[in-house]
């Protein structure tokens, strides 16, 4: 969809609060190209392009969850508002608990996912390391998994405790990573994983 002048006049004349709804009402508005992502962290708009690696790591998560799971507690790229100012994610993969409900706008809740895997792109990588590990943390998400197809490596963070996390393990693509610890409940293969 196509952002008019009419719009950008609109926008600028604003002067509710900025929310995040107002900031994807915008988006909404917005010429997003198909095949790219959008994100709201710290009240920033993130676009980002879903590459085919980031895609086929992606599947390959969904598809082991999938094992355990049934399909609607799995979500990708689904927007769920995380704590802190403006925090307005989409996960790559997100596993929510069994009675996770949709609240009266049609969104899930933070407090109903137990697991978020991310697969980072170059440019937003230090949001998945920082912003959103903060939010996913202070949202006390038991497992938070970023996945870097760049150098092959995992970083698994568990036990989420005043806004972080307190532990951390390191796998490289190929290893198999312990997730029965935690919701998740299974060992997650990434010898399947491409690199970039």
């Amino acid at each position: 969809m196509t952002v008019v002048a009419a719009d950008r006049i609109e926008m600028a004349n604003s002067s509710d609060e900025l929310t995040l709804d107002t900031l994807f009402e915008w988006l909404e508005k917005m010429p997003v190209p198909e095949g790219y992502k959008t994100e709201i962290v710290g009240g920033h708009i993130f676009i980002s392009p879903q590459r085919d690696v980031h895609w086929d790591i992606i599947a390959g998560i969904i598809e082991q969850l999938r094992t355990k799971f049934p399909r609607t507690r799995l979500k990708s790229d689904v927007r769920i508002d995380f704590p802190g100012h403006l925090n307005g994610f989409a996960p790559d993969v997100a596993l929510l608990s069994d009675d996770a409900e949709k609240s009266a706008q049609g969104r899930w809740s933070y407090q109903d996912v137990q697991f978020v895997a991310e697969v980072i792109s170059k440019n937003t990588a230090l949001n998945d390391y920082g912003p959103k590990k903060a939010a996913y943390a202070e949202a006390k998400v038991p497992a938070y998994l970023i996945i870097n197809p760049y150098t092959g490596k995992c970083v698994l963070h568990t036990t989420p405790k005043n806004g972080d996390y307190d532990t951390d393990a390191r796998f490289t693509f190929g290893d198999e990573i312990d997730l029965t610890h935690t919701p998740a409940g299974l060992t997650l293969a990434t010898d399947g994983f491409p690199r970039d």
